[in-house]
């Protein structure tokens, strides 16, 4: 089995990840709220995030295969935290499509994407999230 990354913690809260394959790198930092300054991606906003990167990657895939597109989608992640103990309790994925006349099939192919990818199926299922469609 091959790896998929390394990490390196580099003091004072911050880690440096690099993707195995590729070898591209990026820097995590506590949050503020968690004894860290917020300089860049906590490991829980990752989490947030992955789940909308996924469900609109895998959206890609769908309407690739399907025969429409939805280049130029937008999303903007919201991460609520809970505690006790602590951890993410909501993700809100909020999805902007492009001013592209989507058929009720099309709707229905992406909306089902979101239910289904791997990020969404892999989270424990008391982390609630709330995916918004904003279709043009």
């Amino acid at each position: 089995m091959d790896t998929t990354a390394t990490l390196e913690y580099l003091g004072d809260l911050q880690l440096r990840a690099t993707h195995t394959r590729s070898g591209q790198e990026f820097v995590t930092d506590a949050p503020v709220d968690n004894n860290g300054k917020g300089s860049a991606f906590s490991p829980t906003d990752l989490l947030a995030s992955s789940l909308g990167l996924c469900m609109i990657t895998i959206m890609g895939i769908a309407a690739r295969n399907s025969g429409f597109n939805i280049d130029g989608t937008k999303a903007r992640v919201t991460k609520i935290m809970a505690s006790d103990p602590r951890r993410v309790g909501e993700v809100i994925v909020e999805l902007d499509f492009p001013a592209i006349n989507y058929t009720e099939r099309e709707k229905q192919i992406i909306r089902q994407c979101a239910k289904i990818c791997p990020v969404s199926q892999s989270l424990h299922p008391d982390l609630k999230q709330t995916v918004i469609f904003n279709f043009q």
